[in-house]
């Protein structure tokens, strides 16, 4: 059964893991430079990759395949593993030599299931051992808009565990859907488009909720004022929201709503907060915005009426304790929906 399973996937395996270990292995010849260069330029390090094209280029092809590597596995390894058996009958020969069927769908799912981990595993080592000085540097407190801090969805979702989770979680998912359709092409549709989906809503609508984030009230000054979300034109503008700096460095920020002194949330602010925005920014290049006595003024008034910024987020210490979480949820998943292949495979499959 095993040799029989390798025969049958070893096409799909071979593509994606030669994908993988080429990428892998490049990161590993590259991944010394970079760390060199960090220790080396210290507080210029991240500026210093603005003049650079391999580094920046690698980082988002390891995040790239890092978002990639889920949905294929679950859609061209998972889906088609049984479906295509269902769809051209082969499972019936097998099943008429001896071998149970639960220990068909074991050996198969085992043998594939397992590999899909240890490929994406080995990916995921190698994206965040070569990303670790970029992280690190972000986390220290330097600035960027290229690079974001790994507590950021964007960036937590190509790092350490998650990715293998995302994986077994896809594979799982297209078996079952494979057992369910018994259509070859449907079911890895359904399975990539499913997938995606889920890679897409998870850092909005899941990872909030696996660990209880820092929760503050900030008083909005004009140094910790980070943006204006302001409605209207011409002389109707009003000030919709506003959101401040937590004060903490490559912090993952959740929520920043304004409430008043009586804690009540509020979808916009009184006119006369638009004292608060900043004028138009300085012509030169290099010259410090100034504050005018007009904002000072409404910030204090601000503050003397009660107003606050009710703020949530992800402090960037909660990095692994989001990481195993997230990876613990979603290998439940995939074993949950492992257990309903099981429990599918006996009922009315002929």
């Amino acid at each position: 059964m095993i040799w029989l399973t390798w025969r049958q996937f070893r096409v799909q395996f071979l593509v994606v893991a030669t994908a993988v270990v080429a990428a892998a292995v490049f990161l590993a010849v590259t991944g010394p430079n970079l760390l060199d260069d960090y220790h080396r330029l210290n507080t210029t390090f991240i500026d210093s990759l603005a003049y650079e094209r391999l580094n920046p280029l690698l980082y988002r092809i390891g995040q790239v395949l890092l978002y990639a590597v889920p949905p294929v596995i679950g859609a061209f390894w998972g889906a088609p593993l049984i479906a295509r058996e269902l769809e051209t009958g082969t499972h019936r020969l097998v099943w008429s030599q001896s071998i149970s069927r639960w220990r068909w769908l074991a050996v198969k799912v085992g043998v594939t299931g397992l590999t899909a981990m240890a490929i994406t595993g080995l990916l995921s080592f190698a994206v965040t051992w070569w990303s670790a000085p970029i992280d690190d540097a972000l986390n220290s407190g330097q600035d960027s808009n290229t690079y974001l801090p790994r507590m950021f969805p964007s960036t937590f979702s190509a790092r350490g565990l998650v990715p293998v989770g995302y994986a077994a979680f896809a594979f799982a998912l297209g078996v079952a859907i494979g057992l369910v359709v018994r259509r070859t092409l449907v079911a890895l549709a359904i399975t990539l488009a499913a997938v995606i989906l889920i890679q897409i809503l998870t850092p909005s609508l899941i990872r909030p909720h696996l660990l209880a984030p820092v929760d503050r009230y900030i008083v909005a000054t004009a140094d910790n004022i980070r943006g204006f979300g302001i409605t209207g034109e011409g002389t109707n503008q009003q000030v919709k929201e506003m959101e401040v700096a937590t004060g903490t460095v490559a912090a993952w920020k959740v929520s920043d709503k304004t409430v008043d002194k009586s804690g009540k949330e509020l979808s916009t602010l009184p006119e006369w907060t638009m004292a608060c925005a900043p004028g138009p920014p300085p012509a030169g290049p290099k010259q410090q915005v100034r504050t005018t006595p007009a904002e000072v003024a409404c910030f204090q008034r601000l503050a003397d009426e009660g107003y606050r910024q009710h703020v949530r987020y992800f402090p960037k210490e909660t990095f692994w304790d989001l990481q195993w979480r997230e990876f613990g949820l979603f290998m439940l998943l995939a074993l949950g929906l492992t257990g309903f292949s099981f429990w599918r495979i006996r009922r009315d499959l002929s």
